[in-house]
């Protein structure tokens, strides 16, 4: 009974494979996103594409692609977004290499040069929505300054700060996680450890 389960969604993985590849010849998408691939989508954060569909709805195109997503953790959430959505970040992870070397450059990383504070906030949110992981790590360096200049002038941490760099850390520490087998509780010692930075903020 096992080895039929097995069979069946080992059978369903590859025929949501080739339709993925047989359709993305068809509308010259020759760049999709493969079914099983884990990618970042907006701010659902990271994703395992499950297939690729068309919507038998009114007022849709009968032939507009769609990725069924679900998102990580999750066993029963679907998403469907349209493979050519520009509106929504959708891009592959990068890999451990990437996330290493990422890591590796962090005590040459400029900061965000946020000149008026009236515009802190809304830069911080630009840096989320671009769901790029160079513009996350530049945010919590920028943030983790800021705080220890504050700190060191008895002041504590804003509250704008502070609520950005949890976000900030959140999603860039579960990519991190799922590339370098660290878990996301342990990410933040994993990279002090690398760029031998021992200074508690």
């Amino acid at each position: 009974m096992l080895f039929l389960k097995c069979l069946v969604w080992i059978t369903e993985v590859f025929f949501r494979g080739y339709q993925s590849r047989v359709y993305g010849k068809k509308k010259g998408c020759e760049n999709m996103f493969e079914t099983g691939e884990y990618i970042v989508y907006g701010k659902n954060g990271i994703c395992q594409v499950m297939g690729v569909t068309t919507m038998d709805m009114e007022g849709i195109p009968k032939d507009r692609l769609y990725y069924i997503l679900r998102p990580d953790g999750e066993t029963e959430g679907t998403i469907f977004t349209p493979v050519d959505n520009k509106k929504m970040v959708m891009r592959r992870l990068l890999t451990k290499e990437e996330a290493e070397e990422l890591i590796d450059e962090i005590p040459d990383m400029e900061v965000l040069s946020i000149e008026n504070e009236k515009l802190r906030e809304e830069a911080y949110k630009e840096c989320i929505r671009s769901c790029q992981c160079r513009e996350l790590m530049k945010m919590i360096k920028t943030i983790r300054f800021r705080k220890r200049d504050r700190l060191s002038r008895g002041k504590k941490i804003t509250a704008t700060d502070e609520k950005y760099l949890r976000t900030a850390e959140e999603n860039l520490y579960t990519e991190f996680s799922m590339l370098l087998d660290v878990p996301k509780n342990k990410m933040e010692d994993y990279i002090r450890r690398r760029i031998k930075d021992d200074i508690k903020i």
